[in-house]
């Protein structure tokens, strides 16, 4: 069972409280709303609880949320109070539980306490469900994807893997566009204008990295990648920040030659931080080249020098028995 954070000084006499401090003080008022709207709607019955004869508040008391959840009741009195308190992700997992909050409140819950790190949802290959990858297939014939705010790829349609086959045959945690992006050789890299997309990119991630400093794996995505690209690091060090939208995008493909595409992100409720990213063709031109590629049984996957045939990076898949390596690896 957790144990209660120190509590603060106690007072002397009448002297009133110490005034929250401007910066995060209608987040932690906010905190205390959240927090007394959350245990009105649990019921004594709901947490095995007989369910007494007289309860003068609805849901659970305060009393009976911090005996639960194994912390000192002045504690939790004065964190719904919204009096400047620390609290431990330790015992905010416990407070949520008692509490019985799903994951977006427990996200919540972790931001408005100031707590830096927060639980990732599962990966997976079905992590985004049946009916966000329905709208990424009926979006076909225009690749589409779904990214997390550090660019990893959580699902993709035909005509996105059509482009960037080896999306759906790496290993899992190189599944990862800025990875592929700044590990490539410069004969492999398919953005025609990456002088231009790349710099945006990191400064992308470098803004929704302000939300998660010092979690684990933010923390570590940042270190591999400064580690692996000398040209994400300075990047990087640049400490330059920018926000999603549209962009133009052309890239080059061995098979059809350069593709002109504007991409377009858009959010998706449920899902905090992650975003479709649809891309349509500019030209005529450009959308008759996807349809080529939609339709080639086995492209090349890979530049002119380091490629191979997609047929021939699967037969190494199904030799290995695990996902293959990038064409250059090989």
């Amino acid at each position: 069972m957790p144990q209660s954070p120190a509590a603060p000084p106690a007072r002397t006499g009448s002297q009133a409280p110490a005034a929250p401090r401007r910066a995060g003080g209608a987040r932690r008022t906010e905190l205390a709303a959240f927090l007394r709207s959350r245990r009105a709607r649990i019921t004594p019955e709901d947490v095995g609880m007989a369910p007494g004869l007289r309860r003068r508040t609805p849901g659970l008391r305060r009393e009976e949320v911090a005996q639960l959840a194994g912390v000192g009741v002045t504690w939790y009195t004065w964190l719904e109070q919204g009096r400047p308190i620390n609290a431990s992700v330790q015992v905010l997992d416990a407070v949520a539980r008692v509490l019985m909050l799903d994951t977006t409140e427990c996200e919540h819950l972790y931001r408005l306490a100031g707590i830096p790190f927060v639980r990732e949802p599962d990966t997976g290959t079905g992590a985004v469900g049946e009916e966000l990858q329905g709208v990424l297939d009926a979006l076909d014939p225009l690749p589409a994807a779904i990214y997390n705010s550090r660019y990893d790829v959580r699902a993709t349609n035909a005509t996105y893997r059509a482009l960037w086959p080896m999306t759906s045959l790496v290993e899992r945690w190189e599944r990862n566009v800025l990875y592929k992006l700044f590990t490539v050789p410069a004969c492999c890299q398919t953005f025609v204008n990456s002088a231009d997309e790349l710099p945006w990119m990191v400064a992308q991630v470098r803004r929704s990295y302000g939300r998660h400093v010092g979690e684990p794996a933010w923390e570590n995505f940042v270190a591999l990648m400064i580690k692996s690209s000398a040209d994400f690091a300075q990047l990087w060090a640049s400490g330059d920040v920018a926000a999603p939208g549209k962009r133009v995008k052309s890239i080059r493909h061995p098979a059809v030659g350069m593709i002109t595409m504007t991409s377009m992100s858009l959010s998706i409720d449920g899902m905090a931080e992650h975003r479709y990213v649809v891309y349509t063709p500019v030209t005529e031109q450009d959308r008759e080249r996807i349809e080529t590629l939609r339709t080639t049984v086995d492209p090349v996957v890979g530049c002119s020098v380091h490629g191979r045939r997609l047929s021939a990076l699967l037969a190494a898949r199904e030799a290995a028995g695990r996902p293959v390596k990038c064409p250059h690896e090989l």
